[in-house]
This record gives C-alpha cells, structure tokens and sequence, in this order.
C-alpha cells in the first residue's frame, strides 16, 4: 500500500536532470543537449516535453507586467523502460528562433542607436530572461518529475 501510493505520488521516482551549455548564440538556432533520468524504483516513461521560455519583465513596483513566452517546444513521444539504479542518458535537438522587437532592430542597427535604446529598456525595466523545461510523463504517477536550467544567449 505505501508503495502504491509513493508511486501515485512521485516518491522515489524517476530524477530529471538537464545537461545544457549554459551560453549558446542567437545565430544557432539549435540548442543541444541531454535529459539524464535516474530512479530508485522500476519506471516507464511515457514522453518527454522539452520546452525554451523566455520570461519578458518591463516596468517597475507597481507597473511592473512579466509575461512568459514558449518560444519553441519539442515532444519525445519514445517509452523508455529505466530500471532500479540505472542512469539513462537522453540526447536532445531543441530549434528555435529569437524573434526581435522593433527596438532590439533599431539598437541592432549601429552604435548610437544601441546606446539610446539600451538606456531606454534600462529606464522602463525591460529585459528578457530564458530558461529550458523539461517535463517527463512517468505511467501511473499524479506528479510528474521535471528540470528547469537558466541558459544566456550571446
């Protein structure tokens, strides 16, 4: 019965972590890595949502609005049997796509306009922060395991 119910739970399921380089360039387009999975009990994975957030915060104390973007988002819909202690290393291929707004165009442009903009966006509290999630769907668990890693783009 405890192990019924450890196992509806997530207890002593399986561990997500994510292996990800922790700078990568807007020009890639593509974001490597892997999904380790570690259990301390018998599981199947039935799928593995991997997703790239951007978290847009503008404006300051009261003001303040933060709105969170999925920029891109893959599903592996591939079952995978982990047994007791047994570490299962999952590689991965995430492309996206940073989408610029007409102020990132206009700073991008030359030099002094960079400077104007980029004192603009201080002034209103403006930035972007971004973060990989990877969810897993384990068979018979209410509570689903997931890792979340912060990652910079130069």
């Amino acid at each position: 019965m405890i192990k019924r119910l450890k196992n509806m739970l997530g207890i002593e399921s399986v561990k997500v972590e994510l292996e990800i380089p922790q700078e990568i360039e807007k020009k890639d387009q593509n974001i490597k890595g892997e999904i380790i999975l570690t259990t301390q009990s018998d599981a199947e994975v039935e799928s593995i949502s991997i997703k790239l957030i951007e978290k847009y915060t503008r404006g300051r104390k009261e003001s303040k609005l933060i709105d969170e973007y999925v920029i891109s988002k893959i599903l592996v819909n591939e079952r995978v049997n982990i047994s007791k202690d047994e570490v299962i290393k999952l590689p991965f291929d995430l492309p996206f796509k940073i989408v610029k707004s007409p102020m990132d165009e206009l700073q991008d442009n030359n030099f002094f306009n960079g400077l104007i903009v980029g004192l603009a966006k201080k002034l209103k509290g403006v930035k972007s922060e971004y973060r990989i999630l990877a969810e897993v769907n384990i068979k018979g668990t209410a509570l689903q395991p997931f890792a979340e890693k912060g990652l910079y783009f130069r």
